[in-house]
């Protein structure tokens, strides 16, 4: 049998939030790898994945996962994390990434699986979905995502506020990850755009310290990294108007 990495998105942090499918591969790989900044890090993806294997199956490994200035940093960094995972993968067979969110949605396991493809040549790669931070904030927040032809846009705000403002000034909903250290520029951007009024964010989805509040409510204060943001489409015309 081929060795098999399978990344497996675990949701946004309730651990309810896990699919069954999710679960199951946790539980029949070897080994489940979970990433952190630093080795004695317990992250959101650890504690979530601790709800349904032991302890004792998971590895910590390091990822450089705010390093954004010094790219040569950054590439030894996911070079030794892919040497690790390549190294328990051909110990033990099967290992699973925990991921928070979806795997294939803005997650590391992306360029870990770039790197397994050339260090464990023939090697299996597999993803299995997981619910993301905007699906969890809608259903907690009330709001809706998409109506009939609504587009819906995606933004990580690190991309700079000025994307943000672009996809605000279009006729769909608009999402925006990784806003925490802008909150001021997000709040900025749905003031000139004119999308304050019906947009919530929210922070720490489904755990104890969660926060959910109107984005009328944004100030300098910063956020939370992973603070998500939805900006809904502006509706008109009653029920099924943009059927």
């Amino acid at each position: 049998m081929s060795n098999t990495l399978v990344g497996v998105g675990v949701g946004p942090g309730d651990p309810e939030l896990v699919t069954v499918k999710g679960v199951n591969a946790l539980r029949a790989a070897a080994v489940v790898v979970v990433p952190v900044m630093d080795t004695g890090e317990r992250g959101r993806a650890e504690a979530t994945v601790l709800h349904y294997v032991p302890e004792d199956k998971v590895v910590r490994v390091v990822f450089a996962l705010n390093e954004r200035s010094d790219r040569q940093r950054r590439e030894a960094a996911w070079d030794a994390a892919g040497e690790r995972v390549a190294e328990l993968l051909r110990e033990h067979g099967s290992v699973a990434f925990a991921t928070i969110g979806d795997p294939n949605v803005y997650s590391t396991f992306t360029y870990l699986a770039q790197t397994i493809a050339e260090l464990v040549p023939g090697a299996g790669i597999e993803t299995v979905p997981g619910i993301t931070a905007m699906q969890d904030l809608a259903a907690r927040s009330g709001a809706v995502l998409t109506e009939g032809t609504e587009p819906l846009t995606l933004v990580p705000v690190t991309a700079g506020a000025a994307v943000l403002k672009d996809a605000l000034a279009g006729p769909g909903t608009v999402v925006a990850y990784k806003f925490g250290r802008q909150a001021q520029e997000v709040a900025a951007a749905l003031r000139e755009t004119g999308r304050t009024e019906d947009a919530v964010w929210g922070s720490a989805l489904g755990l104890p310290e969660e926060s959910i509040r109107s984005a009328a409510e944004l100030d300098e204060t910063p956020l939370p990294y992973l603070s998500t943001l939805i900006a809904p489409a502006r509706r008109e015309g009653g029920r099924g108007g943009k059927l």
